[in-house]
């Protein structure tokens, strides 16, 4: 009797030890969660307070203005940054996704699939001002200007590992058997992949789209070394071209007040811009399923 004793009482420890364990690591846990809500909903706070207060109809229609003057607006910064944005991405997606649905469906086991998958982990953590030397380097300094056509190759490739890791971790995750069900219904391999795999991981790749069109949207560095600014407004992509995160760096550290408001305009516009992106796919996507 007394072994099963000592046995019973050494569970009953093991136990308490278990549940100790448990409290203290899911104390932790929700500790480092409202840690870092703290901290957004702060950031979310100051951003709408501060943005709401510099916006105004002049934003929208007029250009930059000089410092300290009575008026002005960020409607060239914001038509350049749609205009690249929206061009970057329309680039970058196709590429992303051809090259995404080729490591998932047909380059598992080739070295040319490991080779790509390689390099894009390199490209998808590279600094984003690496690449905005590299297309200097390849664009700029050969054509001896800044252009939007800079800014939009710098944006795409930031697009495109994204694109492609979001697209095979999506077909990934589609079973063998739906593959094998069109197979045996006589489906080429490049219909079972446009009509059955694809469609089915359509909510995962339109996510990862928007993850890559959300990361572009602030994006400074790269802008900086090809597009430049321009404090007028432009459409045309062979000139400098303004944006709104190169602006909002260049109006946030200075000194002047207007400048700092329509810095905090432009911020709290791409923070609504992208989040209202994020909420149309999802109930999109949530009323077709």
């Amino acid at each position: 009797m007394s072994s099963f004793a000592t046995m019973d009482a050494r569970r009953m420890a093991l136990h308490r030890k278990r549940k100790v364990i448990n409290v203290v690591s899911l104390s932790l846990a929700l500790a480092a969660m409202a840690f870092g809500l703290f901290w957004l909903v702060w950031i979310l706070f100051e951003t709408v307070r501060l943005g709401i207060g510099g916006l105004a109809l002049s934003v929208f229609t007029e250009s930059t203005p000089p410092p300290q003057a009575a008026t002005g607006g960020l409607a060239n910064a914001i038509v350049g940054s749609l205009i690249m944005v929206s061009l970057a991405t329309a680039l970058g997606t196709p590429i992303g996704v051809m090259a995404g649905v080729y490591l998932a469906e047909y380059g598992k086991r080739t070295w040319l699939g490991a080779a790509t998958g390689f390099i894009n982990d390199i490209l998808l953590s590279a600094p984003s001002i690496v690449i905005g030397l590299f297309i200097y380097a390849v664009v700029v300094a050969t054509t001896k200007t800044f252009s939007g056509y800079a800014g939009v190759l710098a944006l795409a490739l930031i697009v495109i590992p994204v694109v492609v890791r979001t697209t095979e971790n999506m077909l990934s995750l589609i079973p063998n058997a739906l593959r094998e069900a069109a197979y045996a219904l006589g489906t080429p391999k490049w219909k079972v992949i446009s009509s059955v795999t694809l469609k089915a991981a359509r909510a995962g790749v339109v996510t990862g789209v928007l993850l890559a069109l959300a990361r572009i949207a602030g994006e400074t560095a790269p802008l900086l070394f090809t597009a430049l600014s321009n404090q007028f407004f432009t459409a045309s992509l062979g000139e400098p071209m303004a944006s709104l995160p190169v602006t909002i760096f260049k109006f946030a550290m200075s000194p002047y007040e207007n400048w700092q408001k329509l810095a905090w305009a432009g911020v709290f516009l791409i923070t609504i811009g992208v989040l209202a992106l994020n909420i149309l796919a999802r109930v999109l996507f949530r009323n077709k399923q």
